[in-house]
């Protein structure tokens, strides 16, 4: 019997590419895209589309037992830069949205959970260069302290519960299709955007600060690859280390240089530089690539020669 998948937060930057590609893999009639509002037009007339609060318990039982759901993917999240505005109000979604999808799984309503966690969970006192998967983890920012709680809570429903939960500390994700939503790591994202149409680009970061990130095409081969391993696989249920490459703002202006040779950068960091400062530099995944064979395809080079072919045809064509 083929699975239902319903994806919560589906009109962020992973859930939208995420839902597309799982809509490839099991057909858009079988994969349920929902948020709290409607995304692009067009995202949302390719299948089935709810308005879903990710807090809202009995909406989620609601959509859940009217397309009979096997499978739920919590993307919704506010993530770290933005969560420092509003650290209340990040801890009741990023929390309460967890425990409601927990919770249901533990009474059966659905079979298998995808929650994602992220690099944040690391702090001050984590070890920056090839950041094992269990070491001291102290993070500073709303967004890694609910991560890292959620982590827990993820390997408590599974030892308690036995809720087949699957998650991933994503790095910085970078994509040409849809616009981060308030992550330190966006300016990865914004420096490609802003070399084609501007040519030039004031970086909130300083030149040196070198953070984990990954092109969003491996990102969503990770996401749909965990979930596609077999159970006994999956021998970690707080969240795998994830990682693909790792690189400052002057390394991605090199690599930009080399296709637009005119482009120009400055650097005025503010109070993201302090949460980048706190997290790792290069990840050690490899209990990822041990445990469900994990491996990435793209490297900074290969990374930024599709984000400028594929921006300035999205520009062309706009």
């Amino acid at each position: 019997m083929a699975d239902t998948i319903l994806i919560l937060g589906a009109c962020g930057q992973i859930g939208t590419e995420l839902t597309q590609g799982l809509r490839e893999i099991h057909g858009s009639e079988n994969v349920i895209a929902s948020d709290i509002r409607y995304g692009d037009d067009e995202f949302v007339k390719e299948g089935p589309f709810e308005i879903i609060d990710a807090t809202d318990r009995e909406k989620i039982l609601e959509v859940i037992q009217k397309y009979n759901i096997s499978q739920v993917y919590l993307m919704a999240a506010m993530l770290s830069a933005t969560a420092e505005k509003y650290p209340q109000k990040a801890w009741e979604l990023n929390m309460n949205s967890l425990l409601i999808i927990l919770e249901l799984a533990r009474e059966k309503h659905v079979k298998t959970v995808y929650w994602p966690s992220s690099i944040a969970v690391f702090g001050p006192s984590s070890p920056k260069v090839n950041t094992p998967q269990d070491t001291v983890m102290n993070p500073t920012t709303v967004y890694g302290m609910s991560k890292l709680a959620g982590e827990h809570w993820c390997n408590y429903y599974h030892d308690k519960y036995g809720v087949d939960v699957r998650s991933l500390r994503y790095p910085g994700i970078i994509s040409w299709k849809t616009k981060p939503g308030g992550g330190t790591t966006d300016y990865a994202v914004d420096i490609y955007f802003k070399a084609i149409e501007e040519g030039k680009y004031e970086c909130f970061l300083n030149e040196n600060t070198m953070l984990p990130m990954m092109y969003m095409n491996d990102a969503i081969k990770a996401t749909i690859n965990i979930m596609e391993a077999d159970s006994k696989d999956i021998q970690i249920r707080t969240s795998y280390n994830l990682g693909a490459i790792s690189f400052t703002p002057e390394e991605i202006t090199n690599e930009i240089k080399k296709h637009l040779p005119d482009f120009e950068i400055s650097y005025n960091p503010d109070f993201r530089q302090d949460i980048a400062n706190s997290w790792p530099q290069i990840i050690d995944d490899s209990k990822a690539r041990q445990d469900w064979n994990w491996s990435h395809d793209f490297d900074l080079a290969s990374m930024t020669e599709e984000m400028l072919k594929n921006i300035q045809s999205k520009i062309i064509s706009a």
